[in-house]
């Protein structure tokens, strides 16, 4: 069946900040053999594809003269066997519902994750993480289409070379392959992460000693629900800077006149700072110009109250790096994928 082409389609939909930015050509792709049909019409056409997932990781400052390629691939099948349950997830599916699901499996591993939106497909090329797991400690592998030659080659997670927020997919391999299918190992027996200190209050505040994996599911989704806008509600993309590696030394002087600031060791010369109490104390929480602006619970948020633009909620987002670089030294990057 023939891919089906539109023009001049609004992205408003498919995007959580709800930037009104047109895609010059739109379709949506169910299978792989759809979406090897939508790469052949763009080089045929002589644009470039983009691929969209769930929108949630993406801020679009102009219309895209492109293809814009919306991945509806679904499916999820379970395999066991001695070594542990094994979850092959197509790429169009939704992240979270793909965790409830696996808790309604009795499965363990990705309770931490819950609540992050976006799709399944999108979740390695950054790595998702929350409340002390990432993606890359239950992944497998995954299985990417190769725009060059259409074929479906398989990538072990070591060979997705993942870091903090980053894979091999927003490097190197940027723009040579699509994500179709990941492959996620997870337990009935697996071990519990508690340890981040929001999650042990939470447990502890519903009196649960002896939590599950639902358990920690469930003070997961409180804790984003408390500090995260929801984007059915108010146009964000989640965190959108990334928590800076900082040189220990440096941490060391900023403490001087910021005692308070909190620091988490990575290695022996590097701590990790929160991004958004930098930017809280940098004066950005709950900054409003027009109808961008910094979210009031959470200043490493940035919103869309309604009609802002992406270029704006951009220009805002350069303010605050260039103000925490003049006040504490440190250089914010931003965790969303900026387009174009």
């Amino acid at each position: 069946m023939a891919i089906f082409v539109q023009e001049f389609v609004s992205l408003k939909p498919y995007n959580t900040f709800g930037i009104n930015e047109q895609a010059r050509w739109f379709t949506e792709v169910q299978t792989i053999a759809e979406l090897q049909e939508a790469i052949l019409w763009a080089k045929k056409a002589g644009v470039t594809p983009f691929f969209l997932g769930g929108g949630s990781n993406l801020l679009i400052t102009e219309p895209l003269h492109c293809l814009v390629v919306k991945l509806n691939l679904k499916g999820i099948a379970v395999e066991e066997n001695s070594t542990g349950v094994f979850l092959k997830i197509a790429a169009g599916e939704n992240w979270h519902q793909t965790v409830l699901h696996s808790l309604d499996l009795g499965l363990g591993g990705l309770e931490n994750l819950s609540l992050i939106p976006g799709t399944v497909g999108a979740a390695p090329i950054q790595n998702i993480g929350a409340y002390g797991v990432e993606l890359k400690q239950v992944l497998v592998s995954l299985e990417a289409l190769e725009l060059a030659t259409l074929e479906v080659k398989t990538f072990t997670a070591e060979q997705c070379r993942f870091g903090y927020r980053e894979s091999i997919f927003k490097k190197e391999a940027k723009g040579q392959y699509v994500i179709v299918s990941v492959v996620l190992k997870v337990n009935r027996n697996a071990p519990l992460h508690i340890g981040y200190g929001d999650v042990q209050k939470t447990l502890a505040d519903w009196g649960v000693d002896q939590p599950t994996y639902n358990d920690v599911s469930r003070a997961v989704i409180q804790i984003r629900q408390s500090k995260l806008p929801d984007p059915n509600e108010i146009g964000n993309s989640g965190s959108f800077f990334k928590n800076p590696e900082v040189d220990k030394l440096h941490v060391e002087q900023l403490k001087q006149t910021f005692p308070d600031m909190p620091g988490y060791p990575v290695s022996e010369i590097t701590v990790k700072v929160p991004a958004g109490w930098l930017i809280e104390h940098a004066g950005w929480k709950g900054y409003r110009e027009g109808d961008a602006g910094v979210h009031v619970r959470q200043a490493l948020v940035l919103v869309n109250y309604g009609q802002a633009t992406g270029r704006q909620i951009l220009q805002l987002s350069q303010r605050i790096q260039d103000s925490v670089q003049q006040k504490f030294g440190i250089q914010l990057q931003a965790e969303v994928n900026i387009l174009p």
